[in-house]
This record gives C-alpha cells, sequence and structure tokens, in this order.
C-alpha cells in the first residue's frame, strides 16, 4: 500500500453487483421458473426499477420501505411485460427471494478472507438485514458486521449511511473505506470524507454489457477484484 495512504481499520463493502451477481442469478431462475423468458433482459428490467423505487420513499411518496418490499413492488409491476402476469403468488415469493441467494463472484470468498486479517469487514447495502444475512450464510460470507440502509432508515448515498458506519465503530469517516463497483457510490462516500476502493466487475449486467471499468482519480484504491485488493492493502 502507497505510505502516503492510512490503512483503513474497517472496509465496508457495497454488495449487490460487488460482493454478488446478481445479474447471472437472477437471469437463471428466472428461466428455470419459466422457460422461454429472457433472462438477460428480465434481471436488467429488474435492476432498473431499483432506483426509481427507492426514489419514491425518498421523496415521501411511500413511507420507509426494506428493500425486500421494493423488490416485490418492482417484480409485480415487471411479470406482466414478460407475458407472466399468471405467476401465482408462490412463485412470485420464491423469485423474489432470489436476491438472497445470489453467488459471489469467485474471487470473493478468498479475498474476504486474506482482507479480514488486517481489517474489520461490514456491510454497507441498501439491503435488508435478513436478505443480507440470509445471502451470507448460504454463500458463507465472512461478514465481521452487517450493517444496512436498515439501521439507519436511509438508503445510499444519504451521507447518513457512510457517515453511520463511522459512528458504529466510533472512527473518523478517513478510517473507513468503502470497497465498491459503483463510482456513484464511491463519490457519494468520498464526499463524506471516506476512503474509496474501486472494484472492477465489468461483466455485472452481463456478459454481452461489459461496462466501463475505468480508473476514476478521485478513488484512493483501483483494483480488480478483491484478490487484488488484499494485494494492494498488503493482506497475504
Amino acid at each position: 500500500m502507497s505510505p502516503h495512504i492510512t490503512p483503513p481499520q474497517v472496509l465496508a463493502f457495497d454488495v449487490f453487483g460487488t460482493v454478488v451477481d446478481w445479474h447471472s442469478g437472477i437471469a437463471a431462475e428466472v428461466q428455470a421458473l419459466r422457460a422461454g423468458v429472457d433472462g438477460d433482459a428480465f434481471a436488467l428490467a429488474w435492476r432498473a426499477g431499483y432506483q426509481p423505487a427507492m426514489r419514491r420513499v425518498m421523496s415521501g411518496e411511500l413511507g420507509w420501505t426494506l428493500i425486500d418490499d421494493l423488490h416485490r413492488l418492482i417484480l409485480d409491476e415487471l411479470l406482466p411485460r414478460f407475458g407472466l402476469g399468471d405467476m401465482a403468488e408462490a412463485e412470485r415469493r420464491h423469485l423474489n427471494r432470489v436476491w438472497h441467494r445470489l453467488d459471489p463472484w469467485p474471487d470473493v470468498a478468498a479475498g474476504l478472507q486474506r482482507l479480514k486479517t488486517r481489517h474489520t469487514l461490514c456491510t454497507l447495502s441498501n439491503g435488508n438485514l435478513g436478505l443480507l444475512t440470509n445471502m451470507a450464510k448460504r454463500a458463507g460470507l465472512p461478514w465481521d458486521c452487517i450493517l444496512s440502509a436498515e439501521v439507519f432508515r436511509a438508503y445510499k448515498p444519504d451521507p447518513v449511511t457512510y457517515l453511520g458506519v463511522a459512528r458504529v465503530f466510533d472512527l473518523n469517516p478517513s478510517q473507513v473505506m468503502l470497497v465498491a463497483a459503483h463510482q456513484d457510490d464511491l463519490a457519494a462516500a468520498c464526499a463524506c470524507g471516506l476512503q474509496t476502493a474501486y472494484i472492477e466487475r465489468p461483466a455485472e449486467f452481463g456478459l454481452n454489457n461489459h461496462k466501463d471499468v475505468s480508473p476514476h482519480p478521485a478513488n484512493t484504491l483501483h483494483a480488480r477484484d478483491f484478490l487484488a485488493l488484499a494485494d494492494q492493502l498488503g493482506c497475504r
């Protein structure tokens, strides 16, 4: 690690896209439920409804709502567009919980174990506590602490979320590093005084929709994956 960078005490991780591959998981599960559905398009459409749904809460149109419940609102609006309006309630409930069953990227398990040797690891996700706990249990994610928008009753990029991590651990914001695959998330954390690490996930939106993963000068670190981040932070 560069001698000009103060090692963070806590690494706070964005989850969807950074830790787990939401696109592949959703595409596979919807296709397993109904053959012939375009899983790629369905996954992208479900994820596209995420920000507009959160804005309904942030604007006051909806009261505080867990991400599980927002995912269900989006799903119910989405199904008729894909010819799935007749899906039974049991199938809808099962499909909505796909977000609990997402698989991590291949580097995640080993990378987190290495990072854990020198840093406290926590989530900082808009996902609710039950969702994040079920995901961690299933996937073997070794978090020291699970923090969520639910804890702070505010979604990222509200400063309350980023500063809340520092308050939970009684640290200065500069002693916390947000690890994420989304530059807007990192920019909001940086504005609150956190260190930031960008993780390249070029296939987050599917193999046919590679995203730009170019380095951004405002970030503290830029890494190919969690193993590369562990190298940069001196975690063996």
